[in-house]
Order: structure tokens, then C-alpha cells, then sequence
């Protein structure tokens, strides 16, 4: 949320919800049980319009969101699954394709590209390792 919170007066921004990662019918993980996110891997638009609203509303999610459609025509253009960060410029050119997460998933790289484009001086409270403000304010 602070990549966006910092930069959602210069850039666009869009999440958009791919197929489920860990539904109840697949690949569960316990820590979707411990956070009450189970949901079965939806079969239809409009299961996966409702799946997407309940995580919206659920966890007060402020980024613009959209629901790719069920044959993953965005999740295949962008091979996004599970999670991916994509920036894209005025001209429609992708310039920055972040790593497959979890564990290539590094929104600071995408921080950092932002700071370059939009010529922000990081500030001393953001932890490059993780591009996530440090102090407790928040």
C-alpha cells in the first residue's frame, strides 16, 4: 500500500485479480486458513467478481482493481501468476517486469524504478530491502 500511497499522484496504478493462488479445491496454505481468505478456485466471472469484492472490502483495499476474465487473458499476456508487479509508461511500453512472487516478488525494485522516472530522493525512513517505510508511524 505505500508504493501506491507515495506514488498515486504520478502514476496509474491497477491490481488486477488472476485466477486464485491457493483455493480450498487445489493448493490451500495455512496461512489463508489463519487470515479466513478460503475460497474454492472460482468457475465463473461472476464468482470471481464476488471473490475479489470480499478481499476489497475485507482488508479496506484502495487500489483500482479489475477481475481478469475466466479464459486469464491477462494473467497469460503478463504471466502473472501468483503475483507480479508490471510498470508501464505514457507510451504503453512495459519498463519494468518485476520477478514471479513470492519469492522474486520485490516491490522495492519497483520503488526504486518510480523514484528514478518521477526524480524523488528516497526517503531515510523506506528500507531498500523491502520498500516499506520503517517506522512504526506506518
Amino acid at each position: 500500500m505505500n508504493l501506491y500511497n507515495d506514488y498515486k499522484d504520478r502514476a496509474d496504478f491497477l491490481t488486477v485479480y488472476i485466477r486464485e493462488a491457493h483455493p480450498l479445491d487445489e493448493w490451500q496454505m495455512k496461512s489463508n486458513v489463519d487470515q479466513g481468505v478460503c475460497y474454492a478456485q472460482p468457475h465463473s466471472t461472476e464468482q470471481r467478481v464476488a471473490i475479489a469484492n470480499d478481499f476489497i472490502q475485507r482488508f479496506h483495499f484502495p487500489l483500482p482493481f479489475a477481475v481478469d476474465d475466466m479464459h486469464d487473458i491477462a494473467d497469460h499476456a503478463y504471466s502473472a501468476w501468483p503475483e507480479r508487479i508490471y510498470i508501464i509508461d505514457e507510451q504503453g511500453k512495459i519498463v519494468y517486469r518485476g520477478g514471479i512472487g513470492p519469492f522474486n516478488y520485490h516491490p522495492a525494485e519497483a520503488r526504486a524504478w518510480l523514484e528514478k522516472r518521477f526524480n524523488v530522493t528516497p526517503t531515510p525512513t523506506t528500507s531498500a530491502a523491502n520498500g516499506h517505510p520503517t517506522n512504526a508511524a506506518n
